[in-house]
């Protein structure tokens, strides 16, 4: 093959990982063996099965998965870390001489395992500062200073995703540019064949309905509950999508149809900012709306034979 890596990449709810199992049986009733790795920032923690529609540990049998439990609740991981761990697996699965199939939509960590990316300058006593600031004068108002320093920016960050507002202004302080210029073209580390996966949005809407109904009747607030009782929960893992909601239920500020509706609301504004990134990248080759997927991805292999 032309290409080393191939990446399957589209909003949550979208069909992502059923796509990569049916890829990879199909790779290897070609002779081609394929081990998946995981590209969604939630799944890499453990113990958070539910609420981030993880794959059982025997739905994993079937081919090596990779880089899911890797941390635990209490514990962040950024995504240089992720690079470094992302970019030892792929190189090791390439070493045995099968394909890494990388899958998620978690944007800034595919960039950082796929992507020849400089990593803007980090100065941790900014940083410290910052989030002072942040628990101080709350979320919002450090957003607001990003919309008037940067706007396209601030535009593309939501204001209760504080992690990347601070990271945004801790290198505006330190570059005294706009934190979009420190950002490069796309250029794959290895070759790539990207495949994107989308969904018209209210088949969308309707996929991410039914996927927050299922949590709560598969346990979502059971699993959270528990969460809770065994780990001091990191800030990404106390905030995501879904548990956050759970953990309202739980205190008894939110019924749970609120706190299904609001997941669902939520879910469905996260998948429109996933497609706004993923859309801008012109390497990404989009499965059209009513082709069978797998068939669509096997002849994008066979054009680039």
């Amino acid at each position: 093959m032309p290409f080393e890596i191939i990446a399957i990449v589209g909003p949550t709810a979208s069909g992502k990982t059923a796509l990569a199992l049916d890829l990879a049986r199909a790779l290897a009733s070609d002779g081609h063996r394929a081990e998946i790795v995981n590209a969604d920032a939630m799944q890499l923690y453990s113990h958070m099965n539910i609420g981030t529609a993880k794959l059982s540990e025997a739905d994993r049998l079937e081919f090596p998965h990779h880089l899911f439990d890797v941390i635990t609740p209490e514990q962040e991981m950024s995504a240089v870390q992720y690079k470094a761990i992302a970019r030892e697996t792929i190189d090791a699965i390439l070493a045995r001489g099968a394909v890494p199939i990388v899958v998620g939509g978690s944007m800034f960590y595919l960039a950082a395992a796929l992507d020849e990316l400089e990593f803007a300058p980090t100065d941790p006593k900014i940083r410290a500062r910052l989030e002072g600031e942040a628990e101080q004068l709350g979320g919002t108002s450090l957003h607001d200073r990003l919309r008037q320093m940067d706007p396209i920016t601030a535009s593309r960050i939501p204001a209760q995703n504080i992690r990347r507002v601070i990271r945004a202004l801790e290198v505006i302080e330190i570059t005294k540019s706009p934190y979009q210029s420190q950002l490069p073209l796309p250029q794959s580390y290895r070759p790539t064949l990207w495949i994107g996966v989308s969904v018209e949005r209210e088949q969308l809407k309707a996929r991410i309905a039914d996927r927050v109904g299922l949590m709560w009747e598969s346990g979502l607030v059971e699993e959270s509950r528990q969460l809770r009782e065994k780990f001091v929960l990191s800030r990404t893992a106390a905030v995501a999508i879904g548990y956050q909601q759970a953990f309202d239920q739980l205190d008894g500020e939110l019924s749970p149809e609120d706190a299904q509706a609001q997941t669902i609301s939520l879910t469905s504004r996260y998948a429109r900012r996933q497609m706004s990134w993923f859309r801008r990248d012109s390497r990404i080759r989009w499965c059209p709306t009513g082709v069978d997927r797998l068939d669509f991805v096997l002849e994008q292999i066979r054009l680039e034979q």
